[in-house]
């Protein structure tokens, strides 16, 4: 214990190297010689971040260790990061890592917490967008909300800006990782319904890149009221994608003075490992 302490305590120091507030003689004279074993057990106990931009910088040793493919697929391991299907493994096990830690649905206020909150309204037919308590249970029990439509369509939307969200240009354009959505929606039972949605990738300037529009759905008089799920995963869409623009909406089939349209809640955009 003793002896991990020490070398804890020469990392501390190497690391103020790394960012410039030693001096050279000060870090030669505290250059320890590390088993490697050890030195990845120490690199397992540091924010993985810090191991990425600064280890890597101090040393060749450092760099081998921090770049290795086993340290990152121990820290899966640990931190049961594991793919769900075994007989498919990262490439990269180090962009797996990061990619699970960071993944979270980047979209803001899903679930009408908020009001309307960060979504911008594109159309707001009828009598307006409006929010209330789900008719049925939700799937997922924190759900305690739900935008609803009138009887004109209703759409909102928001645009996710990658970069602010922590994904870089380079990231974004050499690994392409997949960008998964869902949204979910339903129908009162006394009144037909449409639901739309449309998810585009966009360049810097705005540009679609890639699309997801499919038809709209219809929801006839007297259907159910349960909760439907749409998902989609965009992959190989290439470089320049910057933004994510999510829109969804829809109205009532009825024309009926009130909040009878379809409802939406507990929509997600997320950046996903390549193997799930």
């Amino acid at each position: 214990m003793q002896k991990i302490n020490k070398i804890k305590m020469q990392t501390d120091a190497m690391m103020l190297h790394a960012d410039g507030r030693h001096n050279t003689s000060a870090f030669n004279a505290v250059v320890p010689s590390v088993p490697l074993e050890i030195l990845e057990e120490i690199f397992h106990n540091l924010p993985y971040d810090q191991v990425i931009r600064r280890c890597r910088l101090v040393c060749k040793q450092w760099r081998e260790v921090s770049d290795s493919e086993s340290l990152w697929r121990e820290r899966c391991r640990r931190e049961r990061l594991l793919p769900r299907d075994v007989t498919r493994t990262p490439d990269d096990w180090r962009e797996y890592y990061v990619l699970c830690r960071k993944r979270r649905n980047l979209l803001k206020n899903p679930r009408a917490e908020h009001n309307f909150r960060y979504w911008q309204i594109v159309s707001n037919g009828g009598d307006r967008w409006t929010i209330e308590d789900p008719k049925v249970p939700h799937p997922n029990e924190k759900v305690q909300k739900n935008f609803v439509t009138s009887f004109e369509m209703c759409l909102k939307s928001q645009d996710i800006d990658l970069k602010r969200e922590g994904y870089n240009a380079s990231f974004m354009d050499w690994y392409q990782p997949p960008i998964r959505i869902s949204d979910w929606y339903a129908a009162r039972h006394d009144c037909a319904c449409e639901y739309k949605i449309k998810v585009e990738l966009l360049n810097e300037k705005k540009k679609c890149l890639q699309k997801f529009e499919p038809e709209m759905i219809r929801f006839e008089q007297w259907s159910n009221q349960q909760w439907h799920q749409m998902s989609h995963i965009f992959t190989n869409y290439g470089p320049g994608v910057r933004y994510v623009r999510f829109v969804h909406g829809g109205k009532d089939g009825q024309y009926w003075k009130g909040w009878y349209g379809v409802r939406v809640t507990d929509s997600c955009v997320e950046v996903c490992p390549e193997v799930e």
